[in-house]
């Protein structure tokens, strides 16, 4: 039965080369039998694994396998059986294999040959030294920061957990402004290199939770004001929390629930641009429980200064 190599990989076929060779490395480092060796399963996997690689990492004869299957090697000649993956032996002790000549040995520096020997040897194995390097893979991991840190900005805390199945903490920085959804690069926090070569990076997915009373649209903020009866007909000034801190507000008399007074600068205040505004929306707030007297009154309110608020309205 032809083989599905994209399977093989557990890709789709429409992977990209780095999803290719990503894949693989997980993949290899997993069924690898210095890792498994007394699975015979891991062994066959690990062929299959292989056999995949070889074809999908080479552009032209990944297009002929998705056009012919895994028999394009006998359809592009014009005959023969096609070629299996390479030939393995495993009688000799792991001191004597070179996992180079497994892995490409003709590859540029930085190769899966050279991604195997440094794995191996940090097991223990001897064997042939290699001085290429090659970058560690980057790593996506995603956080929730409270709506006051996305904000003003600050640090947070971030729990990895390494392809060695170590956990690790790490500090990361939040910008003042940041947006949901924003992804934050932190260089050389990703995994290590082999052979000294440099650590991948660290791609952090900020998701900002919502705040109970305030909102925000781009640099500005919104927030509720409750004031009472009294402070709306006669106005007052009444303290409204901000990210720069406490301000007096002045609430002009005769304010309705909807009006909406504007705190110039004291919005989001990324560093690269300049800040926005908070703007407080009225809300007057009655008592839930009125006696006779005090309706009483409302009523002579509103005879004595009818109005008509719905006039407007409409569907």
């Amino acid at each position: 039965m032809a083989e599905d190599y994209y399977k093989n990989l557990e890709l789709n076929r429409g992977a990209s080369q780095a999803e290719i060779d990503k894949a693989y490395a997980r993949l290899a480092r997993k069924y690898h039998p210095d890792v498994n060796p007394d699975d015979k399963n891991a062994k066959k996997k690990f062929q299959e694994i292989q056999t995949a690689y070889d074809v999908l990492k080479d552009p032209k004869k990944r297009e002929m396998y998705d056009r012919y299957g895994s028999t394009f090697e006998q359809a592009s000649q014009g005959g023969g059986g096609p070629r299996g993956g390479p030939t393995w032996s495993y009688n000799a002790g792991p001191e004597d294999f070179d996992f180079a000549q497994f892995f490409g040995g003709g590859e540029a520096p930085g190769g899966m040959g050279d991604i195997f020997n440094q794995f191996c040897r940090g097991r223990g194995s001897q064997r042939r030294s290699r001085s290429s390097q090659a970058a560690g893979t980057d790593v996506e991991a995603e956080v929730e920061i409270p709506f006051n840190l996305a904000v003003t900005g600050g640090e947070t805390q971030l729990t990895l957990t390494r392809e060695s199945g170590e956990s690790e903490t790490l500090t990361v920085r939040i910008p003042a402004g940041v947006d949901d959804g924003k992804k934050l690069r932190l260089r050389g926090r990703g995994e290590a290199g082999l052979n000294g070569g440099p650590r991948g990076n660290l791609l952090v997915k900020v998701r900002v939770a919502a705040h109970p009373y305030f909102t925000r649209r781009g640099d500005n903020l919104y927030v509720r004001l409750p004031v009472t009866l009294r402070e709306a007909a006669e106005g007052a000034k009444v303290d409204v929390p901000t990210p720069k801190g406490t301000v007096s507000l002045r609430v002009p008399p005769g304010s309705s629930s909807g009006t909406k007074l504007r705190i110039k600068g004291h919005g989001v205040a990324a560093t690269d641009r300049p800040a926005g505004d908070l703007f407080a929306e009225v809300q007057i707030v009655i008592p839930a429980k009125l006696d006779e007297a005090a309706l009483g009154q409302i009523k002579q309110i509103d005879s004595r200064y009818p109005l008509e608020p719905r006039r407007e309205l409409r569907w």
